[in-house]
């Protein structure tokens, strides 16, 4: 919704997160593209100068910081044609295989179309030593806030969720997070009292950065998360007052998205609200913005 909004002033084909099967492969070995044609996958969005072969390749990519490359293309938002479509193409380095086995431990593509999101969730514990944090609260109630709430819990004795929908807050409870409602304005900094040495802002809100302050302790750790179009009103004395340290987080690691999808700790299914066939996609972006709609897919006919 973001990016129809004006975000990265995007234009042309969205979507980011998908799984798909591979049916073309082009510019390698026959062996190699036998390892690859039919097989399903999920793809990492931010293709890298190196991924392109450019050369010499960038200075971050030099340092194994290929997601901040400075020549990038993101698919679906950055340069790049996106998901909403029949086909779609990407380097083989962005690609994770999604096994096609039927086992107990496998991944169902209602599963796999969330590896990228679950990923997002995931750079957190990579970011930052959670064990050393005895609760964390997650401002948001939306999709990735679930996301990363489920993926917090399996880390933590103890995780709340604040939000202001309490169908999406009870989707939350149930799978064993703790929640608490509150209004999403200006009220909430009187009446919200509680405090947590790690604080996630998804909030998708220019307004839900005062609450994560405020709710953050000294010497608290604050995740934001938040990517929305236009500007959001920031007072930084609480980071310097109270010496809150603060991390910015978008894209993560698929390998350890896709083993929590594997051992079951994480199931986003009951996230997904509809699917509707691609030829709709307009039909499908008007519901999406329909009060309580969590996760809607797009599946090619």
């Amino acid at each position: 919704m973001e990016i129809l909004r004006g975000y990265h002033a995007f234009a042309g084909v969205p979507g980011h997160e998908f799984v798909g099967r591979i049916v073309s492969v082009n510019g390698v070995s026959a062996k190699e593209k036998g390892k690859w044609l039919g097989k399903r996958v999920a793809g990492e969005i931010n293709v890298s100068c190196s991924a392109y072969n450019y050369r010499p390749v960038c200075a971050f990519c030099r340092r194994g910081l290929k997601t901040h490359c400075a020549r990038r293309t993101v698919l679906g938002i950055v340069n790049h044609d996106g998901a909403f479509a029949e086909y779609l193409a990407l380097p083989l380095e962005n690609l994770h295989l999604i096994p096609n086995s039927i086992t107990p431990n496998s991944i169902t593509n209602e599963q796999a179309v969330f590896v990228e999101p679950l990923a997002a969730a995931c750079e957190i514990l990579d970011q930052l030593n959670v064990k050393q944090f005895r609760a964390a609260a997650v401002l948001g109630d939306g999709k990735l806030a679930q996301l990363i709430a489920r993926v917090l819990r399996t880390a933590l004795p103890s995780v709340v969720m604040y939000g202001k929908h309490k169908d999406k807050l009870q989707q939350a409870a149930a799978a064993g997070i703790d929640t608490q409602i509150v209004r999403g304005d200006a009220a909430d900094l009187k009446r919200v009292k509680d405090n947590f040495a790690l604080v996630v802002e998804v909030t998708g809100s220019p307004t839900g950065l005062a609450l994560a302050q405020h709710m953050t302790e000294p010497r608290g750790t604050l995740v934001l998360k938040s990517t929305f179009h236009g500007a959001a009103p920031v007072e930084t004395w609480p980071l310097v007052v109270k010496e809150i340290t603060l991390v910015g987080s978008r894209c993560g690691p698929f390998a350890k998205a896709t083993a929590l999808l594997r051992s079951k700790k994480v199931d986003p299914r009951p996230l997904i609200t509809r699917t509707f066939p691609l030829s709709e996609a307009p039909a499908a972006i008007h519901f999406a913005q329909q009060p309580g709609v969590m996760k809607v897919l797009l599946k090619p006919e």
